[in-house]
């Protein structure tokens, strides 16, 4: 996860400056949208939780994101911004944030906020490339994170850390030491 912050950061700091400033922007943004949601997928895979199906968890969570935003972008007919590069009337909610969104959200609700928060400040990156690109407008991006956060809180299992709790207790002969752990 430091590595892909580190990225981020190289890729905006160390970018031409003016109009191709925005492009790297940009092009970290559309990047981004598809590095969260491969990383939730991965991370699925690698630590196996077989009575939780965290991988049929993060499938359910992506695609009703996904379907949802395209659904919306068609029921709503919001235009893009009249100077952004493109002109359509798709621009509510923004598809790229729904996107990093579901996958940060995921990882947050199933991993913790350790991993969560670095993921939610890479999913909040690609919702300002999208606004800075003039792609949309906060509100697109906003109702593109809404989708994305409110499929993880739907479908993913919470996460919860494991606690170890020690009982003592001492009657009048006799003394219990005991060990409970909860998960």
């Amino acid at each position: 996860m430091k590595n892909l912050l580190f990225l981020l950061i190289l890729l905006v700091t160390f970018s031409p400056k003016s109009n191709a400033q925005n492009n790297s922007v940009t092009v970290a943004g559309d990047i981004f949208q598809f590095v969260l949601p491969a990383t939730a997928l991965s991370a699925t895979l690698i630590y196996k939780e077989d009575e939780q199906k965290p991988t049929w968890q993060f499938i359910k969570t992506y695609g009703v994101a996904i379907i949802t935003t395209q659904a919306l972008k068609h029921i709503v007919l919001k235009p893009r911004p009249e100077d952004g590069p493109i002109n359509n009337n798709h621009a509510f909610p923004s598809g790229h944030t729904t996107s990093a969104f579901a996958g940060a959200a995921f990882i947050q609700h199933k991993y913790g906020w350790s991993y969560g928060f670095p993921c939610y400040a890479i999913a909040s990156f690609v919702g300002y490339s999208r606004v800075k690109g003039n792609f949309h407008d906060t509100w697109d991006v906003l109702g593109g994170a809404t989708v994305g956060i409110v499929s993880a809180y739907i479908f993913t299992k919470p996460y919860q850390e494991s606690k170890i709790v020690w009982l003592f207790d001492k009657s009048i002969s006799t003394y219990i030491v005991g060990l409970t752990y909860a998960y």
